[in-house]
């Protein structure tokens, strides 16, 4: 398969179209070297975006949070959007927005003087964990820890927290799993390294409150779903010792969709009927 930086197709930048091989940037671009940069992670079915404008409008807050005023109001991003999945033919797709600071006058930690650019992407993808939809993810359990919101804002969708999870999800890979399991800064189990996580215990439901992680769309969106069926959800902190008790588990993500897990480290959970009816309706909800 060719790499990202390979293909024919057409990426958006800062208000045009370009050809996918010609989407680069100069060296010294200001996010390469201080991960000035936030973005969204989008699912598209049947060529409609699910959640887009809700995607759009949290990639401004994260902006905001950042410090980096983003240069396209929300219905030119819905634009941009909908020309890259219309002039690339697709159908079922993943599709990424994001926003840097660019090239300029500042090379320090201080970007100010520089543009704040924006580009779209869209390409095909599949199952985020292969084929864990049927038996359950298998996770690690991460050796890092999410961070405070005193340190860095946690609500923002931003590169540099990502850091960490890309090398939690290398050191689970070496070892079989698909994906890691962080704790928070306190203790408490927080999320996977590019999902939210849901726990069954009685026929409730537990979930980390998002006082120090990313409160996802599709965690939302799954949340609402569970209330419709008149089921309690529990959002609280939660001890890692209580991974013994639950039942059932599943994580929740634009690209993870809604994924049965089997195993967290020494933990087994089974892929129980709450999980699939989940999964199922969500499957329904977004291509309705």
């Amino acid at each position: 398969m060719a790499g990202y930086d390979d293909r024919d197709g057409k990426i958006w930048m800062d208000g045009k179209l370009t050809d996918w091989r010609d989407a680069n940037v100069h060296i010294l671009t200001h996010a390469l070297h201080y991960a000035s940069s936030v973005f969204e992670g989008e699912r598209c079915y049947e060529g409609k975006i699910f959640l887009s404008r809700k995607h759009s409008e949290r990639l401004h807050r994260s902006g905001e949070m950042m410090d980096m005023p983003i240069p396209y109001s929300v219905d030119e991003l819905e634009a941009a959007k909908e020309e890259v999945i219309k002039v690339n033919n697709l159908h079922n797709a993943y599709v990424r927005v994001i926003a840097w600071r660019g090239a300029g006058e500042d090379m320090g930690v201080s970007s100010a003087k520089n543009p704040v650019r924006v580009a779209v992407a869209a390409w095909e993808w599949g199952d985020y964990y292969g084929d864990a939809k049927m038996k359950g993810a298998k996770l690690d359990i991460a050796k890092w820890k999410r961070p405070s919101p005193e340190t860095i804002p946690t609500a923002a969708k931003a590169a540099g927290l990502y850091m960490i999870c890309t090398m939690s999800k290398h050191a689970a890979e070496a070892k079989g799993c698909s994906d890691a399991l962080f704790m928070d800064y306190r203790g408490y189990v927080a999320e996977a390294t590019g999902a939210n996580v849901f726990f069954v215990k009685d026929g409730e439901v537990h979930t980390p409150l998002p006082d120090a992680i990313l409160n996802g769309l599709t965690r939302q969106t799954v949340i609402g779903m569970l209330k419709d069926r008149g089921i309690t959800v529990h959002e609280r902190h939660i001890m890692p010792e209580e991974l013994a008790e639950f039942e059932q588990c599943w994580l929740t993500g634009s690209a993870a969709e809604v994924t049965p897990v089997g195993q967290i480290g020494d933990y087994t959970f089974e892929v129980g009927a709450l999980t699939r009816d989940i999964a199922e309706s969500y499957e329904k909800l977004v291509r309705s």
